[in-house]
């Protein structure tokens, strides 16, 4: 005895159901990735791309002649106020006049700014400074009797005035 098998028939539903299906994962891929991209790449903003890209070597050439001072700056943002200071590999006070920090959010200038540094009695560098929360690529340029500026590049998360 044989059993019949009917024909299943491929009707408008069923494209619909298929059609569906395909771009609701596509959707849900590309949205996933688009999450990912903006929480762990924050992007850069530069003038010349070509420029930058050949400073690069020079750059990271003064990067190592800092480090080989084996200098430890000490950063502080609160109460509306950032105190900056250079200690010498011996932990001794890097004598310094002045200097410039400039405050860049990392995927637009918008909020960019600089400001200027002075020093206190105390010997740190410090001025006041007013800041929204959120991420920022902070560089200091120290002038501290060096042939060029001791420059000091971090990225900072700020949570209610200060750092995390």
């Amino acid at each position: 005895m044989s059993v019949a098998r009917g024909k299943r028939e491929l009707t408008g539903w069923h494209v619909l159901a298929i059609m569906v299906s395909f771009f609701s994962v596509v959707i849900a891929v590309n949205l996933t990735m688009a999450f990912f991209a903006r929480s762990s790449w924050t992007g850069l903003i530069v003038d010349n791309v070509h420029v930058a890209g050949r400073e690069f070597n020079a750059k990271a050439a003064e990067g190592r002649a800092q480090a080989a001072l084996g200098w430890k700056p000490e950063l502080v943002i609160a109460d509306g106020k950032l105190s900056y200071r250079l200690a010498d590999a011996q932990g001794k006070a890097v004598p310094a006049a002045q200097a410039t920090v400039s405050f860049r959010r990392p995927a637009y200038a918008s909020e960019d700014h600089e400001v200027t540094l002075t020093r206190q009695l105390d010997g740190s560098l410090a001025a006041p400074v007013e800041l929204r929360d959120g991420l920022w690529i902070v560089e200091i340029r120290t002038e501290a009797g060096l042939e060029r500026p001791y420059r000091d590049v971090r990225r900072l998360q700020l949570r209610g005035g200060a750092v995390q």
